[in-house]
């Protein structure tokens, strides 16, 4: 498991408010320009939408299915179009975070604060100039870390922030940016996060016809987290050309939230301690005026430890995450219409554990990738096919055997109109996944047969933008998309016994249809600058293993058929005021059929923030107050995992 439309901010500076139309007009040519667009949050917005985590800001993309298993510390895993976790790929700062082990990428590792931009793309991106990792994947997540900008002629900046929140949150953070010369600059960032996890919730039981009675008010205790991340990087341009070079580092200890049954409120003495390092780089040059070149590498080293001292099994067991990856990929201009790329990378991953009779799995992957764009006039056309060998090896056991396949894909636009506000597209994908080391070696648990997933995605939508140049009604931004998914031998994750152990199994077929709706306005009323934003989805994911199965037919576990998110925000001088709802409706859990038992209730938050800028001379704070789940609600996004009531959060910052 792997635990909006892009808008821009406006103040009442004249050159600041013409500077952001331009910023908003480069947005529309962008959405115009790619075959599939993205969904995407940036700048201040990711300050805005009352989200603690990668993951909690991602909630406001259609499409997306979270799991919260409650709390700050909390596990949360992202599924896209129900396609299952592992086919999501995360990359940031264009490299893929990766977790041979579980496949489970911890969003929370990651600060907004150092963020510019959160995409999402279904498919790929509209490029072909990429590593063939990025064709992998039938979803994808770009994390954009800041890249340091300076003017009026400074070569230092600086940002200090303190986030405390009624949930005993204490969380500084510092980042410090410095222009070294006219080519070179470089960034430190620095984060604490210490909280007790502490928070009201309701207990609720369920009887066999599903009836739900409410029983107490209780206390959730095994949620607390104390984490440290530092981050620095190196940011350099050369004739033609660019390159970086960053260093992560991320080391934590929290409590793993229990299952609140049975009237089990204490703490459960589960607890995860996490050390995570990467180093990475990337270098890219345009070597003659047609053919551009770039390289990228990376090494990654994770430590687990998992302790539970509670359970009738006592538990304690470590685990060494090894990862090196090596990328190249060249793209050829044919003429100003047609492009072709050629990618080729290589990942060697190992796992070792102090399990008894624990396989030690070493996997060798290569991916080819070749790809071609062409424009003729109003049509667009990318195509793409991505090859895929997998070698694995172990010192116990018996290994999976190798792997070799190709997965093609299609991407088409077409603007039928002189105007080009309105675009028509579609896709065709399909995508071959292994699964992971767990899946296959983890001991009493993994099965070295177990079938890898193939996926089969089709898409048609549309889009349609419009600018105005009217004293009120500003513009706007309606994305529209169906879609069509199966899914064979498809790989579902459910916990086994705790948050961190997890069992797998096929469900065989899993046929996906759905709808994702995005829209999005700007108005202007007096002063004051309004942004609505709605996202909707419908999805129909139903499960066809087997006609003799009593679920056959059922929608698979906690996949609502439908969910939303409305969002406003109103920008008046210095001052921001942000409301978000989110609603997710009805579904079933993680046990298959679709009976009133199984059956889990919708819920639904009321978010609300305000912002308030001060300025003095060169210096700029900026005090946030938000309101996170505003009618105290209490509800759960995952069964047994009860989530947060009202709960508040004051954020200072100090920008030199």
């Amino acid at each position: 498991m792997l635990v909006i439309t892009g808008q821009f901010l406006f103040s009442q500076s004249k050159d600041s408010l013409r500077e952001k139309e331009i910023l908003q007009i480069d947005l529309y040519k962008k959405n115009l320009k790619e075959i599939l667009p993205a969904q995407t949050l940036s700048g201040e917005q990711l300050e805005r939408l009352n989200s603690h985590s990668v993951a909690d800001a991602l909630r406001y993309f259609s499409g997306v299915q979270i799991k919260d298993y409650g709390g700050i510390g909390g596990l949360k895993t992202i599924n896209i179009r129900s396609m299952g976790s592992q086919h999501v790929g995360v990359f940031y700062d264009g490299i893929q975070l990766g977790n041979a082990q579980n496949g489970l990428v911890d969003l929370g590792r990651f600060s907004l604060d150092d963020l510019e931009e959160i995409s999402l793309y279904n498919g790929q991106k509209s490029e072909i100039f990429q590593p063939a990792k990025d064709f992998g994947s039938s979803g994808s997540i770009y994390l954009q870390p800041k890249t340091p900008s300076f003017k009026n002629g400074r070569k230092t900046n600086l940002t200090i922030r303190l986030k405390n929140s009624s949930i005993d949150l204490f969380n500084p953070s510092i980042r410090v940016e410095q222009k070294i010369s006219d080519r070179v600059s470089a960034s430190f960032s620095s984060e604490f996060m210490q909280s007790d996890g502490v928070y009201k919730f309701r207990y609720t039981r369920k009887y066999p016809d599903g009836e739900i009675a409410n029983d107490t008010i209780a206390k959730r205790y095994d949620s607390d987290i104390r984490a440290k991340r530092f981050e620095t990087s190196f940011n350099g341009t050369v004739n033609n050309g660019s390159w970086n070079v960053r260093g992560y580092g991320y080391i934590s200890n929290r409590g793993i939230p229990g299952a609140i049954v049975n009237n089990r409120f204490g703490a459960r003495g589960q607890r995860l301690m996490d050390e995570n390092y990467f180093v990475q780089g990337n270098f890219r040059k345009k070597i003659f005026p047609k053919l551009e070149t770039q390289f990228k590498a990376k090494f990654a080293y994770d430590y687990t430890h998992f302790v539970d001292t509670l359970s009738s099994i006592k538990i304690n067991n470590q685990y060494i995450q090894k990862e090196v990856y090596l990328s190249s990929s060249n793209l050829y201009t044919i003429n100003p219409n047609w492009e072709v790329s050629a990618s080729a990378d290589f990942q060697y991953n190992t796992l070792d554990s102090d399990l008894k009779l624990f396989s030690y799995p070493t996997r060798y992957t290569s991916l080819v990738a070749f790809a071609t764009t062409y424009h003729w006039n109003r049509f667009k056309f990318l195509g793409s096919l991505l090859g895929t060998f997998v070698h694995e090896e172990v010192e116990l056991n018996t290994k999976s055997p190798d792997k070799a396949e190709w997965t093609p894909a299609a991407f088409l636009s077409y603007q039928p109109f002189d105007d080009k506000d309105f675009t028509v597209r579609a896709f065709y994908k399909r995508i071959f996944r292994m699964p992971t080391f767990n899946d296959l070696y983890y001991t009493n648990i993994g099965n070295t047969f177990l079938k890898p997933e193939f996926t089969n995605q089709y898409n048609v939508g549309f889009t349609y933008q419009k600018l105005y140049d009217h004293p009120v009604f500003k513009g706007w931004y309606v994305k529209v998309d169906g879609y069509f998914n199966k899914v064979e031998n498809k790989i579902i994750a459910a916990p086994n016994g705790s948050m961190f152990r997890w069992s797998m199994y096929n469900l065989g077929e899993v046929e996906i249809i759905g709808t994702d709706v995005n829209i999005q306005g700007e108005l202007k009323l007096g002063n004051v600058m309004v942004k609505p934003l709605l996202s909707y989805t419908f999805q129909s994911a139903r499960d066809f293993t087997s006609r003799e199965e009593s679920y056959f037919g059922d929608q698979i576990p906690y996949t609502p058929w439908h969910s939303g998110t409305f969002t406003l925000m109103a920008d008046y001088k210095d001052w921001a005021f942000n409301y978000s709802f989110m609603y997710v409706g009805e579904r079933y859990d993680i046990n298959q059929n679709n009976i009133p038992a199984n059956h889990v209730q919708p819920w639904y938050t009321h978010d609300l923030s305000v912002q308030k800028k001060f300025r003095w001379k060169e210096h700029q704070f900026k005090t946030s107050l938000e309101v996170n789940n505003v009618l105290n609600q209490f509800y759960e996004v995952v069964l047994s995992y009860p989530m947060p009531g009202r709960n508040f959060r004051l954020t200072l910052s100090y920008t030199l």
